[in-house]
């Protein structure tokens, strides 16, 4: 469970409260309560936090690096190094993320070749899996096929994950294409909460009410309680005051 992001609560106030966060949860055996660093300041504030598992992030394309970290692709990589090194000497597992997989706000389409040099430089710098993000939601199930087709031979499928959000509500085909492609770890957010600062008019990621729902009928054992799911969706949204972004909530509170 990702559960708060250790980044500048300057950029990103939502996440200021990160480390009150870990304080209060009730920590669970096997479960693994991993945060977003995106530097070597936000490592030692995860760590003192006693966060044992981080993630790092890259984008596929340059105009959203920019944009979003005020670098370029390479600039990004070249500042996780001392993340990595000192992941290593903590014995803390380090995930790589790379956002803008299947289009860029400002660039448009982005190569599927241009996603695999950065997946490959976060996995051979040691991050022991790398999500390939549909940031903004604009991507199709053909288009994300062919994405895991290429990222695939540079990069073992079993150390890659999706993350798809559902602004043009492809989510679920794209994470349904990605299956057919091998890959069988994916991100999700309770509700379809979420977004992008950095990314107008982009919803949350795909809601985990809905994968679960697919994977149910896939026969696909997850271990995850759908009732117990949507009782936490609920009252998510009730403490937020916003709806739902799940269609299996929705569907099952009208029924």
């Amino acid at each position: 469970i990702e559960v708060g992001s250790f980044v500048s609560p300057k950029w990103v106030p939502q996440m200021a409260g990160s480390a009150e966060v870990f304080a209060q949860i009730q920590r669970k055996p096997g479960v693994i309560y991993g945060a977003l660093a995106p530097n070597l300041r936000g490592f030692e504030d995860a760590l003192a936090a006693g966060v044992k598992e981080v993630a790092v992030f890259a984008a596929a394309s340059e105009a959203f690096s920019q944009r979003n970290i005020n670098c370029s692709i390479s600039e990004s990589l070249e500042r996780f190094a001392p993340i990595m090194a000192a992941a290593q000497q903590q014995g803390v597992s380090v995930r790589g993320y790379v956002s803008c997989v299947l289009g860029c706000p400002y660039e448009g389409q982005v190569a599927p070749e241009q996603v695999a040099a950065v997946a490959r430089e976060l996995y051979a710098m040691g991050c022991y899996e790398v999500s390939l993000g549909d940031t903004i939601g604009t991507g199709t199930a053909g288009a994300t096929r062919r994405m895991f087709e290429v990222v695939g031979k540079d990069v073992p499928r079993a150390k890659l994950a999706g993350h798809f959000h559902d602004t043009y509500g492809q989510a679920i085909a794209n994470l349904y294409a990605s299956l057919l492609e091998g890959i069988n770890v994916f991100d999700s957010s309770i509700a379809g909460l979420g977004g992008c600062p950095y990314a107008k008019g982009a919803s949350g990621n795909v809601a985990t009410e809905d994968v679960l729902y697919l994977l149910n009928g896939l026969g696909i054992e997850t271990g995850i309680d759908m009732d117990k799911l949507l009782v936490a969706g609920q009252q998510i949204c009730s403490v937020l005051g916003r709806p739902t972004g799940s269609r299996v909530a929705r569907a099952r509170s009208a029924s």
